[in-house]
């Protein structure tokens, strides 16, 4: 575990899922595949949220996935990370600054 916690809000959730479903119902295994990579990643991001550069006046920072193309949006609190958006490389991050 690692020193921050980790928090998805509810939109993140909600696009984790779908992204989830929609592989899965692409090809066995690979929702499963999938949440391994995000995983990994939000695993990494508790160790250290800083890692992943930091954008929009240092509030909101991007991790791009290795494996599929999706970035998770977050921001950093004092010992909580808020995954605010698990999105598609295909759509704009600026979205959620609105």
């Amino acid at each position: 575990m690692g020193l921050y916690n980790v928090r998805l809000l509810k939109p993140a959730e909600i696009e984790f899922s779908e992204a989830f479903d929609w592989y899965d119902e692409k090809q066995k295994g690979l929702g499963n595949r999938f949440l391994k990579e995000v995983s990994k990643y939000l695993d990494s991001i508790a160790d250290n949220p800083l890692k992943f550069a930091a954008k929009y006046d240092n509030e909101l920072h991007f991790a791009p996935l290795k494996i599929f193309p999706f970035v998770i949006a977050y921001w950093v609190d004092s010992d909580t990370v808020f995954v605010v958006s698990i999105f598609h490389t295909s759509r704009n991050p600026k979205k959620f600054l609105t």
